[in-house]
């Protein structure tokens, strides 16, 4: 029986239960958690002083409303960043492959940025809408073009997010399929093809986590723009 090479996408089920969840929890539970003690070993001390970095830089452009979203969005990019690095794993599941998770991540994001807009400055917040000097003819048109682009926008943050790690998934799994294959025909090319393949996996990992900073960063740009 063939298996097809989406089936790595399908949600893993035990007994008719999805265990989705179980792989969405799992991330959280292996990181150390900070003691009460004077002294933190290494492992905390880098992990604090890697989220402070980040924090920093994430929240530099934003006034001091925005700081607000400090907690949420660096555990959002460890979350994201986390659950990327283990779906590289053998015989694991990557639920950021999935879109449905992704827009419940970037819908009710996304509309917070947009109600709070509306809430503080309604008429800044509309006036994105209108560029400033448009002529008179062309206001109707972009106003339109304007608010189609606006609700595009959690779109856009899930669909790069699924694409780019579906992608790496599937191009990874031929490329590993086809090294397998010529090992035993003609093992040179399976060689210089397993080579590629090791290339590929370190560009992978390296995508898994600009992908969550690049989440993580339009979602900022959104509130910047609201707050």
């Amino acid at each position: 029986m063939m298996v097809s090479f989406f089936d790595q996408f399908e949600s893993p089920f035990f007994l008719g239960i999805p265990l989705i969840a179980i792989a969405i929890t799992l991330p959280w539970m292996l990181f150390p958690t900070p003691t009460s003690k004077w002294v933190n070993n290494r492992l905390i001390t880098i992990q604090n002083w890697f989220i402070n970095q980040f924090t920093s830089q994430l929240m530099l452009p934003l006034n001091v409303g925005g700081h607000k979203w400090s907690l949420l969005l660096t555990s959002l990019m460890i979350f994201l960043i986390t659950i990327n690095m283990l779906g590289l794993l053998p015989y694991t599941f990557t639920p950021t492959t999935q879109l449905s998770l992704n827009m419940a991540f970037a819908v009710p994001l996304w509309l917070a940025t947009v109600i709070i807009g509306m809430r503080n400055q309604p008429t800044i917040a509309l006036g994105h809408l209108l560029p400033e000097g448009t002529p008179i003819p062309l206001i109707p048109v972009l106003i339109i073009i304007e608010t189609i682009s606006l609700f595009i926008r959690p779109i856009a943050l899930g669909v790069r997010l699924t694409a780019n790690l579906t992608a790496g998934h599937l191009l990874i799994q031929l490329i590993a399929t086809a090294a397998y294959v010529m090992m035993s025909m003609m093992p040179v090319v399976a060689l210089l093809t397993a080579t590629v393949l090791f290339l590929l996996t370190l560009l992978e990992v390296a995508v898994a986590m600009i992908q969550a900073y690049v989440f993580v960063l339009l979602l900022s740009l959104y509130l910047q723009e609201n707050v």
